[in-house]
């Protein structure tokens, strides 16, 4: 493979749009590198992770059907080091790499490109649709923070896409909380279901683009496959089923207070710095036209904030993880929210007011 006086930003970029998801600990030593092949005018840069296969290309004219694999992050080490209009020779021969810019040159160690695995894209396509990426990005993002992490229950640790009617909804639970969204979308479509893995919706969100440019989500059987921009990206999807959301997220709740998002935000990020490390705990006493945020630690430190709210209802007092309140908050783009109350052993709801395509459960703790 032969690419001459390219730009540096040519391959750079489409090498850090796959690189994320290259481990840095594998069992396969040729996990760590990435594809590159030219084909139809291109250069194609491809990673994987077994689980998740990315693909960005650029407009790189190469021999055609030459292809080879380089160790990722040595290669984008090198070439941000570079300055922004470097211009490169790539030659790629034998088991050597040889990358050249003014009077730099660097050496890399390659792999057989036939070597390389590669996730197939499965034939049985159910379903297709298409929305703006800005879109999908905000709707990922109000979800995506309430996924597990390393829960045993190993469904938990992703995030539930559900296509039903004109609607595109985005579920995630650790157990401890739920984030329901929805967004509507062009067309009529058959419900389905499908867990994305936590690498993949952490993924999209640092590739989507906060742009009407559009992103075609195809549904396969056990794949789902996003095209946008110059990236192709092939996930696998999680095989388990997914907690029935619907019974969690509560109902009926009568204790109900409106509140400027921002002061109830700002509110809890001071009381934060005072509460209980290890637990987190904060306290939130309603009572007549006053919610009280109380906070205490190991210390014997407290902080106490009083927000003014229209509220005539029955007192309340009621724990909850700081941390769990603090990530809603942050990722929702409202002036004001709506949280509803039941009694101190019920979850809470937080909602926006006047809209009906978001709804966080948190659960309750003792304090």
């Amino acid at each position: 493979m032969q690419l001459k006086q390219i730009a540096r930003d040519a391959l750079l970029k489409p090498l850090q749009a796959v690189s994320g998801i290259v481990e840095r600990r594998h069992t396969l030593p040729i996990l760590a590198n990435v594809l590159l092949e030219s084909n139809d005018g291109k250069l194609y840069v491809t990673a994987t992770d077994l689980e998740m296969q990315i693909t960005a290309h650029s407009d790189l004219d190469a021999k055609e059907g030459t292809a080879t694999t380089v160790a990722a992050r040595k290669l984008q080490d090198l070439l941000r080091a570079l300055p922004d209009d470097a211009s490169l020779n790539v030659d790629a021969a034998g088991s050597k790499m040889a990358v050249r810019a003014g009077r730099s040159r660097f050496n890399l160690q390659t792999l057989p490109a036939a070597d390389y695995p590669r996730i197939t894209l499965g034939t049985d396509k159910l379903q297709t649709l298409t929305l703006p990426q800005k879109d999908l990005r905000a709707l990922l993002k109000l979800a995506e923070f309430a996924m597990a992490q390393q829960d045993i229950r190993y469904y938990l640790n992703g995030m539930l896409v559900v296509i039903d009617g004109a609607t595109l909804q985005a579920v995630a639970t650790d157990g401890h909380r739920l984030s329901w969204a929805s967004l509507a979308v062009d067309g009529n479509y058959s419900r389905q279901e499908v867990i994305l893995p936590r690498k993949t919706v952490l993924e999209l969100g640092k590739l989507l683009a906060e742009s009407d440019d559009m992103v075609t989500i195809d549904v396969l059987a056990t794949q789902v496959r996003f095209r946008f921009g110059n990236v192709e990206l092939v996930s696998k999807v999680v095989d388990g089923k997914f907690p029935d959301y619907n019974r969690v997220i509560p109902t009926g709740h009568g204790k109900i207070v409106e509140l400027p998002r921002t002061d109830l935000l700002a509110a809890l990020s001071r009381a934060a710095i005072l509460s209980n490390e290890k637990f987190r705990g904060v306290r939130m006493v309603l009572g007549a036209d006053t919610l009280k945020i109380v906070c205490s630690n190991s210390e014997q430190e407290d902080a106490e904030e009083e927000l003014p709210i229209a509220y005539q209802g029955d007192s309340l007092d009621i724990g909850f993880n700081i941390n769990y309140l603090l990530d809603a908050l942050q990722n929702v783009a409202s002036t004001d929210v709506r949280l509803a109350f039941g009694d101190a052993t019920s979850s809470a709801l937080i909602t926006i007011p006047g809209r009906d395509d978001y709804k966080y459960v948190v659960m309750p703790m003792r304090i």
